[in-house]
């Protein structure tokens, strides 16, 4: 994790990878999504997608989960470096949600964020704004969903 001076735009931060299994599809999709194209398989190879399928909301999730292991991960890091670690958040909400295709059973989707936008807060001097265009790649190199976001993050000592 960066304090707000030190990120660039086009930073890229790898989240991290997840394959979707179908008890997993299913076991999200009954809790939040109970489409029958998320939770039987006969019923999804009947539908428009032809077979069994993650909700959006479920890789949005999985992004969210990653995220935050990989920031979680990052800031031990640098505490055992014995470095200071900045406040990040809260987010602002997110914007552009897209699923642009269907992930399937089996389906491994890599998400990373590139950093689009940088500037100070106006009612937070002690804060910068980032903004992120957040994605998933499946296996094939298609993107699967895409979203911009926008944070908190805390600037180094401001006078």
């Amino acid at each position: 994790m960066k304090f707000f001076e030190d990120i660039k735009l086009g930073d890229v931060v790898t989240n991290g990878r997840h394959t979707f299994a179908a008890d997993e599809i299913k076991a999200f999709a009954h809790r939040f999504d109970p489409q029958r194209f998320h939770v039987d398989e006969a019923e999804a190879e009947k539908s428009h997608f032809g077979a069994l399928c993650a909700s959006g909301w479920h890789t949005a999730a999985v992004w969210m989960r990653l995220m935050v292991d990989q920031r979680r991960d990052e800031a031990e890091a640098a505490l055992a470096r014995g470095e200071k670690v900045p406040a990040l958040g809260p987010a602002l909400g997110l914007r552009d949600l897209k699923w642009l295709k269907p992930v399937y059973v089996g389906d491994t989707i890599d998400y990373k964020s590139e950093v689009i936008e940088l500037r100070t807060s106006g009612s937070r001097p002690n804060r910068g704004l980032m903004t992120i265009l957040s994605s998933g790649v499946n296996q094939k190199g298609e993107t699967v969903i895409s979203f911009i976001s926008t944070t908190f993050v805390e600037r180094r000592e401001t006078s």
